[in-house]
């Protein structure tokens, strides 16, 4: 290790894109100085192994679809060839020489090893000392959680890496989980043509989601000839002739995957249960924390450590677990560094994360999409609110216009004592779009009586808020 440090004002051991956030909110407007430490490449989880290539990959799926159920369009179907060549145009065939460029025309270093903190202030970097005059942010994110299942880890199996950076299709594809990742990539495979079996542990998909939701992926997944197997997670795995070929290749012969009453046999095996944190070499024993996750508080400083020095932004605080979230915690977090650094008060409300506490927009890329933002209503009495419900097909002029046969959901969870939102959930094409209205209603606490006056276009299918309000008005 080198003896002298290099100083910087803000170092972020992390470069996805809620590192880059952090870097850049706490540096902006002045001549602090900054550097990020990336041991794989800058732009992180999101930009090359999971939010880019995915949807990537499901928008040809979503635009195929709308094509079959609008009259006068003769779709004939996917050309595998040029989605995948789309997918590596938004990945950069794996370069992330314009993220270096961008963070270098950004005033922030670019430093290249596996980062780990040292002591206070101190990251050590593959033997160079680095120290921060300010503030350390930790956004290392989290990795693919892989269940102790025997011989499950033997098999090398596909984890959403390489789901999302597929180069070739499996025929017969086992997909172990029923979230997120494991809904769109049953999406994405079976539109590929891939004979794909879920197994889930649970009675339903999406977990925390509201029934119909749930409900609606499910059925769709299955008309789309996924076999969709409830209570049902594999007790041994067994692959002769494992080989790691690379991520997206099939990882050598044929995979058997043992049930408790059968057993399945298919080409490839993917793992989506779940995320665990990137932790266990960052080091964190070095200022009196357990490796794990890592607490913070509103200002995203970690909890434990004096001095308000350290902070964690994205999903190594395990607070929302969603780019989005990571990135609007690293606005606040930069923030927060800059307001410190440059002695002035944190009383605005910009220096306090809140929306992640029961106000997390999300979506879900499925065919049909899952919008949803807040409580929905089993959360909301959870968190003892009394609450009313509107729920409610979603057909007005808009939708119809759309596409023939529409087909979709919306609710909506009511404060009662306030009367204002704390949640809603659409289900359907496209509805990825309306979530953001919502959104603001909800962190907004916009009065019901108030939303009765905004207005919604027509012919669209925002219309929908309109049939909620006349819905809850009846």
């Amino acid at each position: 290790m080198t003896s002298d440090p290099a100083d910087y004002d803000v170092i972020v051991i992390g470069g996805g894109p809620a590192g880059e956030n952090a870097a850049a909110y706490a540096i902006a407007g002045s001549e602090r100085t900054a550097a990020i430490v990336e041991r794989e490449l800058v732009g992180g989880e999101c930009s090359y192994w999971a939010c880019m290539p995915s949807k990537a990959m499901l928008r040809p799926v979503h635009v195929l679809s709308g094509a079959k159920a609008m009259a006068g369009i003769t779709a004939s179907g996917l050309d595998l060839e040029a989605v995948l060549k789309r997918r590596d145009a938004f990945t950069h065939n794996h370069d992330d020489s314009s993220q270096v460029d961008w963070a270098t025309d950004n005033r922030i270093d670019v430093v290249r090893g596996n980062g780990r903190l040292a002591g206070a202030r101190l990251v050590e970097a593959d033997g160079r000392l680095l120290r921060a005059r300010h503030a350390v942010v930790l956004a290392t994110g989290t990795k693919a959680h892989i269940p102790d299942i025997p011989g499950l880890r033997d098999a090398l199996p596909w984890t959403s890496r390489d789901a999302t950076n597929l180069h070739e299709v499996p025929r017969r594809v086992v997909i172990v989980g029923g979230g997120v990742v494991a809904c769109e990539a049953a999406t994405w495979l079976a539109a590929f043509g891939a004979e794909v079996t879920m197994l889930v542990r649970g009675a339903a998909l999406l977990g925390n989601a509201e029934p119909f939701a749930k409900e609606r992926v499910a059925a769709a997944l299955v008309e789309a000839g996924v076999k969709v197997r409830f209570g049902t997670e594999p007790v041994r795995v067994e692959r002769a002739e494992a080989k790691d070929t690379g991520a997206g290749r099939i990882h050598g012969g044929p995979v058997t995957v043992q049930l408790r009453d059968s057993s399945i046999e298919a080409d490839e095996i993917i793992v989506a249960a779940g995320r665990a944190p990137a932790t266990a070499e960052l080091g964190l024993a070095t200022v009196g924390l357990p490796d794990g996750y890592v607490e913070v508080d509103d200002q995203l400083a970690v909890r434990g450590v004096d001095g308000d020095w350290l902070y964690a932004v994205g999903d190594v605080n395990h607070r929302a677990a969603l780019t989005h979230m990571g990135k609007y915690q690293a606005r606040v977090c930069g923030d927060v560094i800059a307001a410190r650094a440059q002695g002035r008060p944190l009383a605005d409300a910009r220096y306090a994360a809140t929306a992640d506490h029961a106000q997390v927009p999300q979506v879900v890329f499925t065919a049909p999409e899952v919008a949803s933002v807040g409580h929905t209503e089993a959360a909301a009495r959870r968190a003892g609110y009394a609450v009313e419900t509107v729920e409610l097909d979603i057909a007005v002029a808009g939708s119809s216009l759309a596409r023939d046969n529409y087909a979709g959901r919306a609710k909506i969870v009511i404060d009662t004592a306030t009367d204002t939102l704390l949640g809603a959930t659409f289900v359907g094409p496209e509805v990825g779009e309306l979530i953001h209205a919502a959104t603001i209603a909800v962190v907004g606490k916009v009065p019901l009586a108030t939303l009765w006056h905004a207005v919604p276009a027509y012919p669209t299918v925002s219309e929908l808020w309109l049939r909620l309000l006349e819905e809850r008005r009846a």
